[in-house]
């Protein structure tokens, strides 16, 4: 995927209602997960990933600040992001506890 036509979201934007359910890429822009749920809002929140499962079955979820992360709005306005974490880089953080 091509994400330099992508309109990155400011800071305004960084809410859980915006990023719930958006995809996450890897540097080789593999998917590796996807926010399960967002703590705060703006350039301060951190954002859980589930990484690994299968349609959410056996994902282990671990937190990252969003300011680690550059999200963006595709052509269609879908959210998604682009990360420098492989996911076994991802799967090998602390699993993030509610």
């Amino acid at each position: 995927m091509d994400h330099t036509n992508h309109t990155r979201l400011n800071e305004t934007q960084l809410t859980e209602d915006t990023l719930q359910g958006a995809t996450i890429y890897g540097p080789g822009d593999e998917k590796i997960g996807s926010v399960s749920h967002v703590h705060g809002a703006g350039a301060d929140a951190s954002v859980v990933i589930d990484v690994g499962g299968f349609l959410g079955i056996g994902a282990k979820p671990v937190a990252v600040p969003v300011r680690q992360l550059d999200f963006m709005t595709d052509e269609h306005g879908e959210v998604h992001a682009v990360s420098s974490w492989t996911k076994d880089e991802l799967k090998a953080m602390p699993e993030h506890h509610h």
